[in-house]
């Protein structure tokens, strides 16, 4: 029976397809560093993993936003090592909500491409109750930078509603905390800054803050998870 990692590898041309990609782009940032080496299988194949598929997403959405390769391989170097691919996907999502809102929209095909796998009526409703796509006439409206994350959400192991639930506490909490965020940048340049040392201040901050948040994070949740195995 094939191993997970297995039935879950890809060759270069299925993750350019799945990314969006080109080859000769997928090799281009192998050669700069910003993607790892593949594994070699059998035949001498390079097999990509999920993980490669999440940091080439992470990186569309860095350029996205205007950041140079430098700057990009600058940023992924300062990720903690060992991040899985849910870990880009939400490293990414939370990178994604600095831009403007960027809905696309596509056909069914197209969603599914983009998803990796075939999607139900009932999934689709669940990615549309979760504001990853909305639905129209002729075609879906999706959110590209929440997609992923999306997806991976439909095969977690707890109810609907719950995951929606979450979904409105991290909403909650990422506007308040990026509202306060926000007062502390305009105190930082004062009245009299103009509106380019107001960007370039941001631009320099984003990639900081969104190390920080999913940092502490990730180490918030795990204390929560601690204490709550000591009490069960």
């Amino acid at each position: 029976m094939a191993t997970e990692t297995e039935e879950s590898a890809l060759t270069v041309d299925e993750l350019a397809a799945r990314a969006g990609v080109t080859v000769r782009t997928v090799r281009f940032y192998s050669t700069k560093g910003l993607l790892p080496p593949p594994v070699i299988g059998p035949r001498r194949v390079g097999q990509y993993s999920q993980e490669h598929l999440a940091r080439l997403a992470l990186i569309e959405e860095l350029q996205h936003q205007g950041m140079t390769l430098s700057a990009i391989e600058r940023h992924l170097q300062q990720l903690p090592p060992g991040l899985s691919a849910h870990d880009l996907a939400i490293h990414r999502a939370v990178v994604a909500s600095w831009a403007p809102e960027a809905a696309q929209d596509v056909t069914r095909e197209e969603l599914e491409r983009r998803a990796g796998r075939s999607l139900d009526e009932e999934e689709l409703d669940q990615l549309a109750a979760m504001g990853v796509i909305t639905r129209t006439a002729d075609s879906l409206r999706v959110d590209p930078g929440l997609l992923r994350l999306g997806v991976q959400l439909l095969d977690v192991p707890i109810a609907h509603e719950a995951i929606l639930a979450a979904r409105t506490v991290l909403l909650e909490h990422s506007r308040a905390a990026a509202h306060e965020l926000s007062a502390l940048l305009r105190a930082a340049v004062g009245e009299d800054e103009s509106v380019a040392a107001v960007k370039s201040l941001s631009a320099h901050m984003q990639p900081l803050v969104v190390q920080a948040l999913l940092t502490s994070f990730q180490r918030s949740l795990k204390e929560e998870l601690r204490e709550w195995l000591k009490e069960s």
